[in-house]
């Protein structure tokens, strides 16, 4: 009786953060903890909603769910108003100001997916088919978003500056060829482009929506050493059209959604020059869901592979992977494209994922 009554307490708390989780993706979008934040005291429903733009009335039921699920603090006025405070320390993971720290707005990827793919996903388990990447425009959207803010924030300062021990920039500055497998936007290809004008550029995804955009920033920022290509990364005319050109490729949480990727990475060994070096930055997790039983946020990360990654990576008869494929998968299918030399690190700007930075053929 004691291990029913358990679970039933466990299951009113999953409810509770299921609902808290979804009232907080609301309150992230309107950036109302973002206004929030600028009072030091307790305020009204009114003030704030004045403050975010938004109306009382909702705003006050809103409140009663981030006050219930103990996130913003609720107190009486002497007038009898109800006053609510955003504590510094809950702030300090809700904001757009909290920078890595930031956890709100990832609040948003469960209530996207489910208005998405929802139905599509659910009748995949019937069919076995997978779900379309165009099923998914605005979870794209924010995905994009949060990739290209992160990259923003650390691509340049942080992370290149730790690849192969340092030795990347000073050849970045002389003067490489770059590739980046699924691209998207380019965001990442075209700040490397102006911070490193002596090297050339070359971007790979098959969304032609996305590689527009990339090549109309391009050419707003007026850089004349980037390329973008519309093509699949598994498709055998990248290794052909592209062999042993780069001396560095990266893929930036793109493998794992790819329907052939043991043919993506092979094409990598294939385009990588002599001394060349590949970046895969994917998730930090472990194969076997037994080892991962421990991960901080395993039932979030399976989550949204379920809804999201495992389908579009099993559509048209893919592999898919999953965004939980995990190091020792991916280790093995690094070895089976052709890499011997293989090392896998930890980031301290990104929990999330790992580097596993692969070698080409030596010079």
């Amino acid at each position: 009786m004691e291990k029913k009554n358990q679970f039933e307490q466990r299951m009113i708390d999953i409810l509770n953060a299921g609902a808290l989780n979804l009232a907080l993706a609301v309150g992230y979008r309107l950036s109302i903890f973002d206004a929030m934040a600028e009072f030091e005291h307790p305020v009204t429903a009114k003030v704030i909603a004045d403050r975010a733009g938004v109306t009382p009335r909702y705003v006050t039921e809103w409140l009663a769910v981030m006050a219930t699920g103990r996130i913003v603090e609720i107190s009486k006025a002497p007038t009898g108003e109800t006053l609510y405070l955003l504590p510094p320390e809950h702030g300090a993971f809700l904001t757009r100001s909290a920078g890595n720290a930031n956890l709100g707005v990832y609040a948003q990827e469960i209530p996207l997916l489910t208005s998405c793919a929802m139905d599509a996903v659910a009748q995949g388990f019937t069919t076995g088919k997978g779900v379309p990447f165009s099923q998914y425009p605005d979870f794209q959207a924010f995905m994009a978003e949060l990739s290209n803010a992160k990259h923003q924030q650390v691509l340049i300062s942080k992370f290149l500056p730790t690849v192969d021990n340092g030795l990347l920039v000073p050849r970045l500055e002389r003067g490489i060829e770059v590739l980046d497998l699924g691209c998207g936007e380019g965001v990442a290809l075209n700040l490397m482009a102006k911070a490193f004008p002596n090297s050339r550029f070359t971007g790979v995804d098959n969304f032609g929506a996305a590689l527009e955009k990339a090549r109309a920033d391009a050419a707003g920022l007026g850089l004349g050493n980037v390329d973008y290509v519309a093509e699949d990364a598994a498709n055998p005319v990248i290794g052909e059209r592209f062999r042993r050109k780069f001396d560095y490729v990266t893929a930036f949480d793109a493998i794992h959604d790819q329907t052939r990727p043991l043919e993506a990475l092979q094409n990598v060994r294939a385009i990588l020059a002599p001394g060349g070096i590949f970046s895969m930055v994917d998730i930090d997790a472990a194969t076997d869901p037994v080892e991962n039983m421990d991960h901080p946020m395993a039932p979030f990360l399976y989550t949204v592979s379920l809804m999201h990654c495992m389908p579009v990576g099993l559509n048209q008869n893919g592999a898919a992977l999953g965004m939980m494929w995990g190091r020792e998968k991916a280790l093995s299918m690094l070895r089976q494209a052709g890499f011997d030399r293989i090392e896998v690190l930890s980031m301290d700007h990104d929990s999330f994922n790992l580097h596993f930075l692969a070698r080409g053929d030596e010079l």
